[in-house]
């Protein structure tokens, strides 16, 4: 489906990102792999790649830095140009309202969502040259549901959808489609930094229709089929994936 296609994904070394890597290189792509700390991890994901047969990369960058997201792009040229494009890496202040700083702000806000705009800005030529392509953002439901100290990382989610909406009208008619995808609770090293985590995770899993919680395997197939063209004609949306926990009123 995504025979002779180049992606980039945005912390790839483990979680979400990784299954992303993974499954776009199933699909036929060939991945490059964007870390910032973990680069044994992200060496692992790339010998697993190559194993498929795909080419694929491996860019050290701080995506919260425009001159890091430009020389990510850059390797991105190097390496042949760009079809999909998916911005995954985040980070966050886990604080109350009355206890953000600015600091706290500017390292949240820049992350999850200037990193974004950023990386659309400097990647629309590359995906132009080659006729257009898909881009996707991973959300989550802290953009629009309240969790204790996630008033910071929810407000970037939020602006990151916002932007995701802006970005896909401007961008589609040049075959660029763009979207978002908001996963429900995951159990993974991030989804350890909530507060009572473990208590958290349970409770989830119980109240979720479907019966489980969402995987890192699920997200990757969203994504993989938004980045398809069976997808180009979903542009703008933030698909939630929580197996139905969202439709329950509590």
């Amino acid at each position: 489906m995504l025979a002779g296609k180049i992606a980039l994904v945005t912390g790839a070394s483990r979680g979400v990102g990784r299954a992303i890597a993974l499954r776009l290189a199933e699909e036929g792509a060939d991945v490059i792999i964007n870390y910032l700390r973990k680069g044994k991890a992200a060496r692992e994901v790339a010998a697993a790649i190559e194993a498929m047969g795909r080419r694929v990369r491996v860019v050290k960058a701080n995506v919260s830095d425009p001159a890091d997201i430009q020389r990510l792009v850059d390797e991105a040229r190097d390496f042949g140009g760009l079809d999909i494009v998916v911005s995954n890496a985040a980070s966050g202040v886990m604080e109350p309202v009355l206890a953000i700083t600015e600091k706290h702000w500017q390292h949240t806000l820049n992350t999850n969502a200037r990193a974004f705009l950023t990386l659309v800005q400097k990647s629309v030529p590359l995906l132009t040259a080659r006729g257009g392509g898909a881009i996707v953002a991973l959300s989550s439901s802290g953009a629009r549901r309240v969790a204790d100290g996630y008033a910071l990382v929810g407000t970037s989610k939020a602006a990151l959808e916002s932007l995701v909406r802006y970005a896909a009208v401007e961008l589609a008619p040049r075959g660029i489609v763009v979207n978002a995808v908001s996963p429900g609770l995951i159990d993974t090293d991030a989804a350890h930094f909530l507060p009572n985590a473990d208590e958290l995770l349970a409770q989830v899993h119980a109240a979720t229709p479907a019966g489980r919680l969402v995987t890192v395997e699920d997200v990757a197939d969203v994504v993989a089929f938004l980045c398809s063209p069976r997808a180009k004609m979903i542009v703008g949306q933030t698909i939630i994936l929580d197996g139905g926990y969202d439709l329950i009123y509590r």
